[in-house]
Order: structure tokens, then C-alpha cells, then sequence
């Protein structure tokens, strides 16, 4: 792990921590916001044109591994696209994306896709008893298997849930122990009790600043969008569902293609809340 400079065209220094081995390097240049064309041209073109001194070990070619392509803004990828042909004797670029959706057409087409499913539910148990043999801690197999249940298929939350039972070392884990959610999780749910309490102007610029709170932190917009409509949809009566999950299906297009994701999130949730306060006057006067 090691941390490199780029310098912007406007002379701004930009820092980004990279992991690199003598034969691959691993960069995530949306940790760097707009600046991610800047990683992009200059961290290419300088491991395509620096060699080992050990010619024993050298290979034909180097790998950089780009993490999050899908997040990459569109000059960035614009500009991956014109250094991946310019340098592809020297370079092998593997690209990690979560939709396939949000990589433009020109990458998608010089690359060999290859799709790797989310864990199954039996892995993660199998993952999470291996380290815990490891590590000489024990739990039980029903607390397991919830954890397990609550991951969403995601390892990496799987294993912080079960890393939290190991710092807490003041209670013994039981097959009753209560499993901890992510605290943004935590705080989305706080987020959609919100939007259904109170429908009010004043009630979104309180959600506004909740929501600023959470892209601060570094949560995806993704994420929070994603968890956001799950959450206000298990509140929601059948009914009303459809026009939630199609307002959804808008904002989630508009929040792809826009700059400024705070606007979409907002957007969402002030319609929903439009929608929402429009079916219980409905409900009231139907009632009397």
C-alpha cells in the first residue's frame, strides 16, 4: 500500500492510495472525484513505460486493476478507453464494476466480460466458520446462519457483523445474540421514518441534511438510494407500492446520468412523500 501524486491541469496535487506488487497495481480513481480522468491517463502511462530491474521476473505485460469502472465519470472513461488501445502491448487492464449498465459501449466492446455472481448464503457460512476457527472464536451456528440472512449476499458486511461479536468480548455470543446492522443502515431506516411521519417542506430540509450526512461519510448514492426505496416500500400498502417503485425507477435513471446526486435523492424522496401524503388523504376520505 502506497500513496501517489497526480498533478490536475489547474496545478491542484491530488493524493490516492494505491496497492501494487512487482507484477499488478490496484487503484480506485473515484476516490478522487472529478479528478479521475487526471489517475487514469497518468497512473496508465506511467507503469506502461517504468520496467523492472529484475529481468528474471519480468513478464510481457503488467496488470492494473481499476476498482469501481462503473463509477468513473464519463471523461474518465472516455479517456481509459484512448490509453487502453495506446499502450495494450504493455498493459493488461482488468476492470471490476457492479452494473455493466454504467460503462460506456467503447470499453465494453475491447473487453472480455466475465460475470461473477454474489455469494451464496451456504458460502458465507462456510466463510465466516473458517475464520472463526482461525481466529479460536466461537459462535454459535444458529447466530451464523442469521448473519448470514442479513448480509444481502455481501461477505464483506457478513464479515463485519461477525467482527463485531469478536470486539465485544464483555458478552458471550448466544444463538439469541442480536445481529448489528451497518450504522448507515441504521440511520436509513431513521431516514424512511422520517418520510412517512411528516409530509412537509420543512420535514425534506431536515432529510436533505441526513442525507448529506451519509454522502460525507463516503456511502455510495447507489446504496443509499437502493436501501432508501426498500425501506419506504416495506412501509408502504400494496396499493401504493407500483407508483413508489416507478418513481424509483425515474430518480434512479436521473441519479445515473446526473452530476449532483443529492438533487435525485431529493427529488425522490419529496415524490414519494407526494405520493404518499395524496394516499392517506384518499384513505381518510373514503373512510368518511
Amino acid at each position: 500500500m502506497e500513496q501517489s501524486s497526480y498533478m490536475t491541469p489547474s496545478n491542484k496535487k491530488i493524493e490516492l492510495m494505491t496497492l501494487s506488487s512487482n507484477y499488478h497495481i490496484e487503484v480506485n480513481p473515484c476516490d478522487v472525484g472529478i479528478y479521475d480522468r487526471v489517475v487514469i491517463q497518468e497512473l496508465i502511462k506511467g507503469v506502461a513505460q517504468t520496467h523492472q530491474l529484475d529481468l528474471q521476473g519480468l513478464r510481457d505485460f503488467k496488470v492494473i486493476v481499476v476498482m469501481d469502472a462503473d463509477r468513473l465519470t464519463k471523461d474518465a472513461q472516455h479517456a481509459l478507453r484512448r490509453t487502453m488501445e495506446k499502450y495494450i502491448a504493455t498493459c493488461r487492464i482488468i476492470l471490476c464494476a457492479s452494473s455493466m449498465s454504467r460503462v460506456i459501449p467503447a470499453i465494453l466492446s475491447r473487453c472480455l466480460a466475465v460475470r461473477v455472481p454474489a455469494p451464496s448464503k451456504e458460502t458465507i457460512i462456510s466463510v465466516i466458520k473458517s475464520v472463526c476457527e482461525r481466529e479460536k472464536f466461537e459462535l454459535p451456528a444458529e447466530l451464523i446462519d442469521r448473519i448470514a440472512e442479513k448480509s444481502d449476499r455481501n461477505m464483506r458486511r457478513a464479515l463485519l457483523m461477525t467482527q463485531t461479536f469478536f470486539i465485544d468480548r464483555t458478552n458471550t455470543p448466544t444463538a439469541d445474540s442480536p445481529v448489528q446492522l451497518p450504522d448507515w443502515l441504521v440511520f436509513l431506516q431513521g431516514v424512511s421514518d422520517l418520510m412517512v411521519a411528516e409530509q412537509t417542506p420543512r420535514q425534506i430540509g431536515i432529510i436533505r441534511e441526513k442525507l448529506y450526512e451519509l454522502i460525507i461519510h463516503g456511502i455510495p448514492t447507489e446504496l443509499i438510494f437502493k436501501h432508501l426505496v426498500d425501506e419506504v416500500v416495506e412501509k408502504c400498502d400494496m396499493q401504493l407500492k407500483t407508483q413508489v417503485v416507478a418513481a424509483a425507477a425515474l430518480y434512479e435513471h436521473r441519479l445515473h446520468h446526473g452530476n449532483k446526486a443529492i438533487m435525485h435523492l431529493e427529488a425522490f424522496v419529496a415524490k414519494f412523500m407526494s405520493i404518499y401524503k395524496k394516499f392517506m388523504e384518499d384513505m381518510m376520505h373514503d373512510m368518511f
